[in-house]
């Protein structure tokens, strides 16, 4: 089973996340061939599993280590986000998803949202079968529902005027960091680690999540199609309006604001007007120093955790998110 080269450096993680996406693709259980087909071709898709990945390693934290367990829980949070990155290609009408056909586009929006749900659901099912308590299940039924509140917060404020950086922050806590947060912290919780070693877990998740989105956003400026898997300026095309233009909006707010207020699509000229006003304000430096800002808070987060072979990979793998291009 193929998974991201960039595992190639984490060994142990090489070894684990397969049985990840093996354990989702175990439950999927429909009698309908062709769903089933389809359903499991999303499992497949090849996402980077860093959600897993954090969740696995933050089960090294406390003195209980079972592996079948780890990885239970990491496909219950793996297959959580396949659902809302379903759920995100119907609200914003993407035609590709990691270069290849979403499943509206290759189906409809209703087939998609029930697949969504249908992953929803197994999530559940996995959690429940191996979640310690019933409190901690509570408390990650809790967190989803902080995370599609999170999404339904984008949802609305699509092709509003940006803001704030405060209220851009607010809504990838939501969207985005909430998610992290919830796979270090379950990973970490589910090993009987300490109160305050688990806090410590889920405050180190937030900020790399916090981290991860605002680089995933300055990425839609710079990336091209073939690296990052959908077009240039996408998010702009959708209304979804993300730090570096937020921080443009700062200076160019006059400039901007009669091109944001147009009519859908944007043209190419509009789209030359908006990159050269994130360029002019210096958008997307402004971004990358808030990420990195928000990558030291989670490395400061970790250097409170109890030592061991996974502090070194989560050290590693956290300073990789400032490098990455895709």
């Amino acid at each position: 089973m193929q998974i991201h080269p960039m595992w190639n450096d984490f060994p142990s993680l090489k070894e684990d996340l397969p049985k990840v996406i093996q354990l989702i693709d175990q439950h999927i259980k429909i009698r309908d061939t062709k769903i089933r087909s389809t359903l499991k071709e999303v499992v497949h898709a090849g996402g980077k599993l860093l959600r897993p990945a954090y969740s696995l390693l933050c089960h090294e934290i406390g003195p209980e280590k079972n592996k079948e367990k780890a990885i239970a829980i990491a496909a219950a949070l793996e297959t959580l986000h396949m659902a809302t990155l379903i759920h995100d290609d119907v609200i914003d009408d993407a035609a590709t998803r990691r270069g290849q056909a979403t499943l509206q586009k290759l189906h409809d929006n209703k087939f998609a949202i029930y697949a969504g749900d249908y992953l929803f659901s197994m999530s559940f099912t996995i959690l429940s079968k191996y979640s310690n308590s019933l409190s901690h299940l509570e408390y990650n039924s809790r967190s989803m529902e902080k995370i599609l509140i999170g999404e339904l917060n984008q949802l609305h404020s699509r092709f509003q005027s940006p803001n704030s950086v405060k209220s851009y922050l607010s809504r990838i806590s939501g969207k985005t960091a909430q998610l992290f947060a919830v796979s270090c912290y379950t990973g970490a919780v589910e090993s009987k680690a300490t109160r305050r070693q688990a806090r410590n877990a889920w405050n180190m998740g937030h900020y790399i999540g916090m981290a991860f989105q605002i680089i995933d956003d300055i990425l839609d400026y710079q990336g091209d199609k073939e690296t990052i898997g959908k077009p240039v300026m996408a998010d702009v095309q959708q209304g979804v309006y993300t730090l570096p233009l937020i921080y443009a909006m700062q200076g160019s707010r006059p400039l901007l604001e009669p091109i944001l207020a147009k009519d859908r699509p944007f043209n190419d000229d509009d789209l030359a007007i908006i990159s050269k006003a994130i360029a002019e304000q210096n958008g997307i430096e402004k971004a990358s120093k808030l990420a990195e800002l928000y990558i030291n808070k989670a490395l400061k987060e970790l250097s409170k955790l109890p030592d061991g072979d996974y502090k070194e990979t989560l050290y590693d793998l956290t300073n990789q998110m400032l490098k990455r291009t895709t």
